[in-house]
């Protein structure tokens, strides 16, 4: 049966140390196929499959996640069809222009998280204190989501498990510090058998998929992003947002953006400081700053 093939296949993902969530999320909709009454996987099957998806990006992705099991189900049994990478053409890789936040647009997001249902639990604080965190610190979903009770210290945050499995520490300004402090306040009365910093009324952990479509429902709710399928800002463009705007605060010395590009690529935990400088070309404002500095 397909659906156990693909269930051994992220199985062992995961046992390897991958996360391996977003392919997760895809092979389990690839059940499409054991629907259709089939057991090996074709390149017909996948093309209809993928051809499914709102968007080219998410068309490709669907196509190579499938791809992917494919390569590993042929190398067993032949009769699985490897399709090709460039089954709806060649794709040049090109960074998603970055909605870069004003500071109105996260008070109205903060403040629309506040005012989430159900009344009386710790939800609404729970993810108003989130989206804040994550605007004021830079620090990913992923990372947000992970984060453990015993990782906020007196020094910052411990962000122990990274995008690249390197562990950092989050120094917080006191205002920060000061809203986590409330926050922490609330769960530690919440009952619960995790140690997860962020937890739903239920005393779960939050999951990816449920956080991001509490998302996607308040910057609707609040004129940021149109209907469903319309491009908008993401939870990740608050970590865009973040970079960027450190980055104009010195923006008027070349020197100054040098010094502190290299910070602040240890404080986002990415893996090369190339990744970093990308911020400089993210907004029309930033670029016209750099040029004046140049």
């Amino acid at each position: 049966m397909l659906s156990q093939l693909l269930a051994d296949h992220a199985a062992l993902h995961r046992a390897l140390g991958f996360k391996f969530r977003t392919p997760g999320i895809l092979l389990r909709n690839f059940t499409f196929a054991e629907r259709r009454g089939e057991c090996v996987v074709t390149t017909e099957t996948v093309r209809e499959w993928a051809l499914q998806a709102p968007s080219p990006e998410q068309r490709r992705n669907r196509l190579l996640t499938a791809r992917r099991f494919a390569i590993a189900m042929n190398a067993e049994d032949p009769r699985h069809e490897v399709p090709s990478a460039d089954l709806f053409g060649r794709a040049s890789h090109r960074r998603r222009t970055p909605y870069i936040y004003d500071p109105a647009d996260i008070r109205r997001l903060i403040n629309a998280a506040h005012r989430l249902g159900p009344d009386g639990s710790i939800r609404p604080l729970t993810y108003a204190t989130m989206f804040a965190l994550i605007a004021a610190t830079g620090m990913r979903i992923s990372e947000a989501l992970s984060v453990r009770l015993p990782d906020v210290t007196d020094d910052g945050l411990i962000i122990a498990q990274t995008k690249f499995k390197k562990s950092r520490l989050l120094p917080l300004h006191p205002t920060t510090r000061r809203a986590l402090d409330g926050y922490i306040k609330t769960r530690l009365k919440e009952a619960s058998q995790s140690d997860a910093l962020f937890i739903s009324h239920q005393g779960t952990p939050l999951a990816y998929p449920t956080v991001i479509s509490v998302f996607l429902q308040i910057v609707r709710s609040i004129g940021l992003r149109a209907d469903a399928g319309a491009r908008g800002p993401r939870i990740h463009d608050l970590r865009h947002t973040f970079a960027v705007r450190s980055l104009e605060r010195c923006a008027h010395d070349a020197e100054a953006v040098a010094r502190h590009i290299t910070a602040l690529s240890t404080y986002l935990g990415h893996a090369h400081v190339t990744d970093t400088y990308w911020y400089l070309q993210a907004t029309p404002e930033l670029m016209a700053h750099m040029a004046a500095a140049g």
